[in-house]
């Protein structure tokens, strides 16, 4: 199991649209994405729990933990190998750790908590709650923003992982994480 948590090595810059639910995290992705003709990773959660939705209505139970993790990783390792400049990722297992801990009483599995401190990144685009909540079968905390995502920016800052933070319009959001993904090609050559 550990193996399929770990990040494979390779050559890209690896970015991760970081936050809570409904802040725009994946239509930036694939904004960004497509700006650098590259590779973006879907949130594996995303599927794996409309398809528990829709066969049970049950919604995530901290068992479905792992298995998200692993299909996370697979297709992160997968669309890696697919680019030699910027990989773009819906979500991380760091942002699975977040969550595991703001629903089931601040535990996360051990060993989805040490590859989600272990995997890393170039860097990660917090994205602010200032986006209009949109409602759908998986989103259940329109009333609880803040608190997750003081959750999520909290865990950049204890963690020391490199982060910027997203505020305003799609095009202000998409401005400024091009300037910082720019700048860390610019080094990377």
């Amino acid at each position: 199991m550990e193996k399929a948590l770990k990040q494979q090595p390779s050559n890209c810059i690896k970015v991760v649209l970081f936050g809570p639910e409904s802040t725009g995290k994946t239509t930036l992705s694939k904004q960004l994405a497509r700006h650098y003709n590259s590779v973006w990773v879907r949130e594996y959660a995303r599927e794996y729990l409309q398809d528990k939705w829709n066969d049970e209505r049950k919604t995530c139970e901290s068992k479905d933990l792992l298995p998200i993790a692993i299909g996370q990783m697979n297709l992160e390792n997968e669309s890696a190998q697919k680019t030699d400049s910027v990989l773009i990722c819906d979500t991380d297992l760091l942002e699975t750790k977040v969550y595991s801990e703001a629903y089931y009483q601040g535990t996360c599995d051990p060993i989805l908590e040490t590859y989600a401190l272990k995997n890393s990144y170039d860097i990660y685009f917090l994205t602010y709650i200032d986006t209009p909540w949109e409602a759908d079968d998986l989103r259940d905390k329109p009333h609880e923003r803040e608190r997750m995502f003081k959750a999520f920016e909290t865990a950049l800052k204890t963690y020391k992982k490199p982060y910027v933070l997203l505020k305003g319009s799609k095009e202000e959001r998409f401005k400024l994480a091009i300037e910082h993904i720019d700048n860390i090609l610019e080094k990377h050559i």
